[in-house]
């Protein structure tokens, strides 16, 4: 079935102001009377992740575009050497653009792409009419109840050791494989990764594509000063969202820890604008491979404006 996604996945590239991005597609992307659906994958991964997603989604009636994201081949290394998460940001939109979207897109992010597409979400003006992301909510909605979060704060400081060693010159590249090998087997158990693997490493060969991806975690701590394209969207992406935003999770996620969700869920609501949370039992951090009819039926029933609160299993 897998082998089918991909077979009828075609590829196309768009030249933005500051980067060529190449994308997996599926369905008819020159028709634009079809809403649009932007994938944005994260790390260590690549726009393969969404080979179970994409079908489906073309399936319900949009046009589906997922990017290699920038520095992740075949899409090119940016020009003006940025990586922080407004300049991800900015991409989604340019993209939008590109492709002729309107109110009714949607963008899906996980991981990187959740927390670019939680930054999108957040943007005034944002041309995306619905978001969704995977494994990584608003940050905004981690800060809301600080209190409440005590508990969890010490089991994912214990998760989170890898952004700090990502922040090293060279030594994550150097460690790539072993690091990454490492990360998949911890942050969804159980799961076979040599098939994403093996797209991985074809998307960031030694060299500068490998230090792009590493460059995402260092660039968005330590960056202070932007061009203007990226001015809003970097004092935007750490606030709460202002469009309809649906937030999954994986109740045995090893990276980003399930505690945070009760605390992400009455965050989500308390903005009300229609914030959503549903949590896929037995799926790691990456639930979209490991639970896709699960994952895609959630995503596929927010789009259609029907209810998505609760666990799994449970009637919505």
């Amino acid at each position: 079935m897998e082998q089918l996604a991909e077979q009828h996945a075609g590829r196309h590239t768009v030249g933005l102001p500051q980067v060529s991005l190449s994308s997996l597609v599926w369905g008819p992307i020159d028709e634009r009377d079809r809403p649009l659906a932007v994938l944005l994958h994260g790390f260590p991964d690549t726009a393969h992740t969404w080979r179970h997603l994409g079908p489906a989604l073309a399936a319900a009636g949009y046009r589906v575009v997922a990017p290699f994201t920038r520095g992740y081949a075949p899409s090119g290394l940016p020009a003006d050497g940025v990586h922080h998460v407004a300049a991800l940001m900015a991409d989604a939109i340019d993209l939008h653009a590109a492709y002729g979207g309107d109110d009714r897109a949607v963008l899906v992010g996980h991981d990187w792409g959740a927390i670019t597409g939680n930054g999108v979400a957040a943007l005034p003006g944002s041309p995306y009419g619905r978001v969704v992301s995977l494994a990584v909510p608003p940050i905004a909605t981690l800060s809301a109840a600080p209190r409440d979060a005590l508990g969890v704060i010490p089991r994912q400081a214990s998760k989170s050791w890898y952004t700090l060693f990502n922040q090293l010159p060279a030594v994550p590249e150097r460690y790539a494989e072993t690091l990454v090998r490492h990360l998949w087997r911890r942050w969804s158990p159980g799961y076979d990764a040599t098939e994403d693997l093996e797209h991985l490493w074809r998307s960031i060969p030694a060299g500068p594509h490998r230090s792009a991806a590493f460059d995402y975690y260092r660039d968005t701590f330590r960056r202070r000063r932007f061009p203007d394209a990226y001015r809003a969207c970097a004092d935007a992406w750490l606030d709460p969202p202002t469009v309809p935003l649906l937030y999954l999770h994986g109740t045995d996620d090893g990276c980003f820890d399930a505690g945070w969700v009760p605390k992400v869920e009455a965050a989500l609501g308390q903005e009300g604008s229609g914030g959503r949370v549903a949590v896929i039992a037995d799926a790691g951090h990456f639930l979209h491979l490991e639970r896709p009819g699960a994952v895609n039926a959630r995503i596929l029933e927010f789009l259609a404006l029907e209810g998505v609160e609760g666990v799994e299993g449970e009637a919505p």
